[in-house]
């Protein structure tokens, strides 16, 4: 068998810092430091643990040239053995083809080094973001003030005030209006569909190809309203709709030439909250009853439905009570969830009354009969009916849990093809950094767009991307998700702080 090292690596050496009672009672500091070398191979996207042994072996092998195994000078067995099984040694026999499959992408993807690693090294996984905001103590400002000091300066001065050139203030146009307007929304409404037309020309304006240069049959270049690193436009839109009149709840794909959805199957995860199987759990719920009346007069059965939603009923109650099985369950399975921050409908709306700001001046929107939360609609072709509550579940996990965004009509997974890029910028120093940047455009003209419209929008880079790869059949090296958006209805009253000091969408009075 032929061998050589993986493509990109890098070797850590890592240091941990807890703390040893013992330690301290021997009159130390009470710290605990323990050292470990981690490699680090961007086409894994896993820290590996690796000893002295196997750190020295990876040292001495080559990323670019194959190399006979029993040509080695003497390496230690298991070494060898357990860096082939890790992937950060790549054999060329069959029983390492999938780590080999995964170096080669890597390496035909003409990443930087650098810029590799921080990418597959810096996502997450089920990490709840807002709970370690609330374990550090650091949910509001006057909370991050007291644990982490003053932040630096709001705003830096290189010279004292009398050396500045002033620049005249300019009278106000419709344009500054505009921007002023721009406040991140973190209250959206759920009970409010979003007619398809405003749908349509938000992703027009802002992910829509505008026109075309076309070099050859294979080489086409894009015209968007953003600017891109090269022209290359990288970056594709997946979407997961939620409350738009005309559209299916569910995942698609935003073809920006066409102007057009294209819907994606359902991910593992939601499978589970279909139609059919919220009807195959109301039908249960049914049996259950039948038997309890016949053993049990008048006692409660409750059946669990989906994650920690359950549905009720009394045994004694007639069997046609449940004759709209799916519609039952589905309504059970949605009312634990109807709050914006996780509490039942009741109490969220009593919450909303407590401090919160007027709703701002918006149009009468259209009738939301059959869109809005709690019903169920037709998912994609190819997938079934998904529970609203599941959908919005989904998204609270793929966005941190950070359940002020989870009621966004429309969410935008921002997942840049890499490889488009780095087609042109190979191994290019500056090649991810622009990427970066076009998903920062997007999202401010996403702002003004849906402004604009009278709608709310945001964008978070807290995101679990390793769960979002999976659910739309992505991978890191060749088309990874950068960050999340989206957009919609502000709801009627501002439950969750936002950054709008001037009044300009939630006004007073």
């Amino acid at each position: 068998m032929k061998i050589r090292r993986c493509a990109v690596l890098f070797l850590e050496p890592r240091e941990e810092v807890g703390f040893d009672l013992q330690e301290l009672l021997n009159g130390g500091d009470g710290l605990r430091r323990e050292r470990r070398w981690v490699a680090l191979a961007p086409h894994l996207g896993e820290e590996v643990e690796v000893d002295a042994d196997e750190r020295e072996l990876l040292g001495v092998l080559s990323p670019s040239q194959w190399i006979d195994a029993s040509t080695l000078a003497a390496p230690p067995p298991a070494a060898l053995q357990r860096l082939l099984g890790e992937g950060l040694l790549i054999g060329d026999d069959k029983r390492h083809a999938a780590h080999r499959a995964c170096d080669e992408a890597l390496r035909a993807a003409y990443w930087h080094p650098l810029a590799a690693t921080l990418h597959a090294f810096t996502r997450w996984s089920g990490v709840d973001a807002v709970q370690n905001m609330k374990d550090s103590g650091t949910e509001t400002a006057v909370q991050m003030r007291e644990v982490l000091g003053a932040p630096p300066v709001e705003a830096a001065r290189r010279v004292d005030a009398p050396s500045q050139l002033k620049l005249p203030r300019i009278a106000a146009t419709g344009f500054d209006q505009l921007l002023a307007r721009r406040v991140t929304c973190r209250n959206f409404d759920p009970a409010r569909a979003l007619p398809f037309e405003l749908f349509a020309q938000v992703m027009q304006r802002v992910f829509a190809a505008q026109a075309e240069v076309r070099v050859s049959e294979d080489t086409v270049f894009l015209k968007k309203n953003v600017p891109s690193g090269g022209g290359l436009h990288p970056i594709e839109c997946y979407l997961i709709v939620q409350n738009v009149e005309d559209v299916a709840p569910g995942l698609y794909h935003y073809q920006a030439v066409e102007h057009a959805l294209e819907p994606l199957p359902l991910p593992e995860s939601l499978r589970g909250m279909t139609l059919a199987a919220v009807a195959s759990g109301a039908s249960e719920v049914a049996g259950e009853r039948e038997l309890a009346s016949a053993d049990a007069p008048g006692a409660a059965e409750t059946m669990a439905v989906g994650t920690g939603n359950a549905v009720a009923a009394t045994a004694a109650e007639p069997a046609a009570v449940v004759a709209d099985a799916a519609n039952d369950a589905h309504k059970a399975a949605v009312v634990v969830m109807a709050g914006a921050d996780g509490r039942n409908a009741s109490e969220a709306e009593a919450f909303a009354g407590e401090g919160s700001a007027p709703a701002p001046d918006r149009s009468a929107g259209p009738s939301t009969e059959g869109g809005r939360r709690g019903d169920v609609t037709a998912s994609p072709d190819h997938a079934a009916p998904i529970a609203a509550s599941a959908l919005r579940q989904f998204i609270q996990d793929m966005v941190a849990q950070q359940h002020w965004f989870a009621d966004a009509h429309v969410v935008v997974v921002l997942a840049p093809r890499f490889d488009r890029t780095f087609w042109k910028y190979r191994q290019h120093a500056k090649g991810y950094r622009v990427v970066a940047l076009e998903a920062g455009h997007l999202s401010q003209t996403l702002y003004l767009a849906a402004t604009d419209a009278g709608l709310g929008a945001f964008i978070t880079g807290a995101i679990n991307e390793k769960e979002l790869e999976r659910a739309f059949g992505l991978d890191h090296v060749n088309q990874g998700a950068l960050a999340i958006c989206g957009f919609g209805w502000r709801g009627e009253a501002m439950v969750t702080a936002e950054l709008d000091p001037r009044a300009e969408v939630w006004r007073a009075g």
